[in-house]
């Protein structure tokens, strides 16, 4: 039986990300909103940090699992995981930005993209 990928769009691949980063206890996830912005490079940026670079590779496997479960979609193109500082996952609609902390305060995307629509993604707390 062959299963046919479902095309997501945009929103919901965005919602899947978040998904994956929770997963591994991601941190500081924001989702910053570019489709009203003009010459943006994709619908949304989704950024989160890593407090390890251990971390920063499962928090990726785990976005990358969450959207081929879901979606059958794979990234268009990743960078980064050699460095092991930033990876990022580029869905074409949805780019996926996981730092390292202190990267991330020097390349401070959301500053860059300032004129975006940022959500603030609560961290989910441990229920016992």
């Amino acid at each position: 039986m062959k299963i046919t990928p479902v095309r997501q769009d945009s929103d919901n691949l965005a919602e899947l990300v978040v998904r994956g980063m929770q997963d591994k206890k991601a941190s500081d996830i924001v989702v910053l909103n570019l489709k009203h912005l003009k010459n943006a490079v994709a619908d949304y940026f989704v950024i989160c940090s890593a407090s390890s670079d251990t971390q920063l590779d499962a928090i990726a496997r785990s976005v990358e699992e969450e959207v081929e479960k879901t979606t059958g979609q794979n990234p268009w193109q990743s960078e980064g995981r050699q460095n092991r500082e930033w990876v990022l996952l580029d869905y074409v609609d949805v780019v996926v930005h996981v730092f390292l902390r202190d990267r991330r305060s020097f390349y401070a995307l959301e500053e860059l993209w300032g004129d975006a629509e940022i959500s603030y993604i609560e961290e989910e707390t441990a229920v016992k």
